[in-house]
């Protein structure tokens, strides 16, 4: 079958202004109206972003591109049947499909895990502290997921939508339903535990900023 969204040549532009630019109206309306134009215009501009999220939070791939195919899907069905009332907000809205669907795929894997299948443990968590490859055997991004794994849910949700997503605080305060003011002190606190762990010293001083 043929995809609905060619990763692969995804864009990651736009976005991450507070408001949505007044031609994405029109574009919203000529794709409901069956423009593949329209459509492709949608695909370009967010299928980069979506795909970035979601290859952070389940780091694979091919399960990445399937969550991209099933998004757009969604969006798709939604805008063709006129169901999507979310004047204004398309990006949150986007993005809140893309969160939805991406628990999903996390309580699919839960519910296969056994104890002796290596691979899906592996998917729900890290391994031990000592089982760890030292850092000089690691990529920069290798440790960059490592460490947002031992985030909790909530602080890692927030950077990746944020940095991965590509969404303003704003955006982010509508689809968290979250005021401004909050968002951005949790967002800072995530960021300096993201950073402590990426230190010499992180697990300890990660800690230190969990109790303070």
């Amino acid at each position: 079958m043929t995809p609905i969204v060619d990763v692969g040549g995804g864009g990651g532009g736009g976005g991450g202004g507070g408001g949505e630019d007044s031609g994405l109206e029109g574009v919203l309306r000529s794709a409901s109206a069956g423009d593949e134009s329209a459509w492709r215009w949608l695909v370009r501009r967010y299928a980069g972003r979506v795909y970035a999220l979601a290859k952070s939070r389940c780091g694979s791939a091919d399960v990445a591109d399937e969550i991209v195919q099933s998004v757009f899907a969604t969006a798709a069905v939604k805008l063709r049947a006129g169901e999507y009332a979310e004047r204004g907000r398309f990006e949150p809205w986007l993005f809140r499909v893309t969160m939805n669907r991406l628990r999903d795929e996390m309580r699919r894997v839960r519910r296969q895990a056994t104890p002796t299948d290596p691979i899906a443990m592996r998917d729900l968590s890290l391994a031990s502290p000592d089982a760890r490859p030292g850092h000089a055997e690691l990529s920069s991004l290798d440790r960059l997921r490592r460490a947002l794994h031992e985030l909790s849910p909530q602080d890692r949700e927030i950077i990746e939508l944020r940095h991965h997503g590509g969404l303003s605080f704003n955006q982010l305060s509508e689809l968290l339903d979250e005021p401004l003011g909050t968002l951005l002190a949790r967002h800072h606190r995530a960021l300096k535990k993201l950073q402590a762990i990426l230190s010499p010293h992180g697990r300890d001083r990660a800690d230190e900023e969990h109790d303070s």
